[in-house]
């Protein structure tokens, strides 16, 4: 690995964990997983926005296949993984660890580097972290609508569905294509296993929210069903 790309996953790892402690101070009177999620959201849209700037090709975005990363692209890469360092220390700190979640991290933080050591297969690394994180700005703002008071409400709904569409769009959609390429194409072992356990692990919760949005739907329905039969009677 480069030294300059070890230097920017040491200040980034720095910056972002000094992000969070400051919205901590500032936010006394939020959760320990609000103040997180900010600094999470921040990080998503500047990987979707550093990550779209590195793309060689828009009218074929994951090529070319198997080729040697731009210095854009690991830089991208470097911001994205010293995120990823960051937030899974951070979460076995908070009161509820994710196993899903932390696999996830650790999957994603051997592919990054992976691609990092190697200097290969920037193309469908950087796919994969467009696609991975477009749909987190809305994961974070319906939790974040929780704490603030908009739990069960229409604004919440409405995050819940965005989060929905837009995770099912890209990581179900897009999802598979990439990591068929990165599978069938000249790329190292490891990255490959990333390209595939990011695949399940996104199946796996796709399973999760459509359960979600089935029980909130109805739950919905229902309950404006009983506001109409009491305004009737």
């Amino acid at each position: 690995m480069e030294d300059y790309i070890l230097r920017i996953i040491i200040l980034g790892i720095i910056s972002w964990t000094t992000a969070f402690h400051l919205l901590r101070k500032l936010l006394p009177k939020r959760s320990f997983e609000f103040c997180n999620r900010l600094v999470s959201t921040a990080h998503a849209t500047s990987a979707v926005v550093l990550a779209s700037l590195s793309v060689e090709n828009w009218a074929c975005p994951v090529s070319p296949l198997a080729s040697k990363s731009s210095p854009s692209q690991m830089q991208a890469l470097a911001v994205s993984l010293s995120y990823l360092i960051y937030d899974l220390i951070c979460c076995q700190f908070d009161k509820r660890v994710s196993i899903d979640n932390t696999i996830h991290h650790l999957v994603s933080i051997a592919g990054m580097a992976a691609g990092l050591v190697y200097r290969k297969s920037g193309s469908e690394l950087i796919a994969a972290l467009c696609v991975t994180e477009i749909s987190s700005p809305f994961l974070h703002l319906r939790e974040l609508l929780k704490e603030l008071g908009y739990r069960d409400t229409d604004l919440n709904l409405a995050a819940d569905i965005s989060f929905a569409a837009m995770f099912s769009f890209a990581r179900m959609v897009f999802g598979p294509y990439i990591t068929w390429v990165t599978v069938t194409a000249d790329n190292p072992l490891i990255i490959k296993a990333m390209a595939l356990g990011l695949q399940l692990v996104s199946a796996y919760w796709f399973y999760k929210i459509a359960r979600m949005m089935s029980y909130k739907l109805t739950k919905r329905a229902a309950s404006k069903n009983l506001v109409c039969a009491h305004k009737l009677s």
